[in-house]
């Protein structure tokens, strides 16, 4: 079987795990942890860097640090996975949806400003399967209304947005970087991972001790066992961190070899009118995160069918994101019934991803690609 994605480990981890053991620092504090925020932080040209326990932690702590609670609305795309409105609702907060922009399948940043009330409180931007959400309109957006911006950068290690296009001083600028809180995911499937893992960025000190108080059951500053607030048990391991410095260490040449596999399926996929394929906007850097595919609607197969195929022939796929509007959990709370957002009920179901690891050669990738095209002929 080739899986969809495996992490890709070397000696460096495998060392720096056996000093950390060597070392007796294992849990949440150590050299290792402190290097690894301080890496990851420098990389997205910010100043501070939390690790938490995994990506759906970061978020809650991104919103419980902004002080956004019941009352509040935060704006955030359908065409997402489920922690995101998680992390939102857990705070008391209310979550409103916009679709899915049809090429990219990241939020429809046009879509925004109509969803802007006077209740909105932050507007949640998420890079999707590697491609950076169209950030300029998003933060000018924000400014004007005097809204927080939480960036979910979870899927776009390294990805990078060309700002100020309509300008003379255009830069670009990496996914983590934007923003009052950015958040990122280190699970096994992800360009830097730790296993399990997350981290939330930041420029502000204040957000910044705020966020590791948060994640460490606001312990008090001046009697350990005195809390003034109600935090969590959010850490991060030095074992973990460890395996992330050696991650970070090389994370270039993980996301050319990312931009080689996606090249290597467009190559072999392209002449294929009943398939869309990734897009890669001028304006952005894609770290094709997984190389996601469209079914055409005069495909006779939908995912699920085409997913189905693949597996019986030892490939394994994963389906595109079921929007919020239709998860069966949130209408049971009463959120988003009678919603509709076509686009992502659209990508749900005529999307899947095909095998994006780090671990496939190109042979696997070639392999891949004539069984999508002997399975749609």
């Amino acid at each position: 079987m080739i899986r969809v994605s495996e992490p890709l480990l070397g000696q460096e981890e495998l060392t720096n795990v056996l000093r950390c053991v060597k070392s007796g620092w294992i849990s949440s504090s150590g050299e290792f942890l402190e290097a690894f925020e301080a890496k990851w932080a420098a990389y997205c040209g910010r100043k501070y860097g939390v690790a938490v326990s995994n990506g759906t932690t970061a978020l809650e702590l991104a919103v419980a640090a902004l002080g956004l609670g019941p009352g509040d609305e935060v704006i955030v795309p359908t065409f997402t996975i489920i922690s995101c409105v998680r992390a939102i609702i857990a705070a008391g907060a209310t979550p409103v949806l916009v679709d899915a922009e049809p090429r990219t399948l990241c939020m429809d940043v046009s879509q925004v400003a109509a969803r802007i009330t006077q209740r909105t409180r932050a507007i949640m931007a998420v890079h999707i399967y590697g491609h950076p959400v169209d950030m300029d309109p998003i933060l000018s957006l924000a400014s004007r209304h005097g809204l927080a911006v939480i960036e979910d950068a979870a899927e776009a290690h390294g990805a990078e947005y060309l700002r100020h296009r309509r300008e003379t001083q255009e830069s670009w600028q990496r996914c983590g970087g934007f923003g009052d809180v950015s958040v990122f995911s280190f699970y096994a499937n992800k360009i830097v991972t730790t296993g399990e893992g997350g981290m939330v960025l930041c420029n502000d000190e204040q957000l910044a001790r705020r966020l590791r108080s948060l994640r460490n059951l606001s312990f008090g500053q001046v009697r350990r066992f005195e809390h003034e607030d109600l935090g969590h048990n959010y850490r991060l391991t030095n074992i973990q961190a460890a395996i992330g410095v050696a991650q970070v260490d090389r994370i270039q040449k993980a996301i050319s070899r990312k931009r080689q596999m996606a090249a290597l399926y467009a190559k072999h996929l392209a002449d294929l009118t009943q398939l869309t394929l990734p897009v890669e906007e001028p304006w952005a850097r894609s770290v094709y995160w997984m190389y996601g595919i469209r079914l055409g609607r005069d495909c006779p197969l939908d995912a699920a069918a085409l997913g189905n195929a693949l597996s019986q022939k030892g490939i394994e796929t994963r389906p595109f994101f079921l929007g919020m509007h239709e998860q069966p959990a949130l209408h049971a709370r009463g959120y988003f019934r009678g919603e509709r957002h076509p686009v992502a009920e659209e990508a749900a179901r005529r999307g899947l991803y095909l095998p994006s690891g780090l671990t496939l050669s190109d042979e696997d990738v070639v392999h891949v690609a004539e069984t999508v095209r002997e399975v749609l002929r």
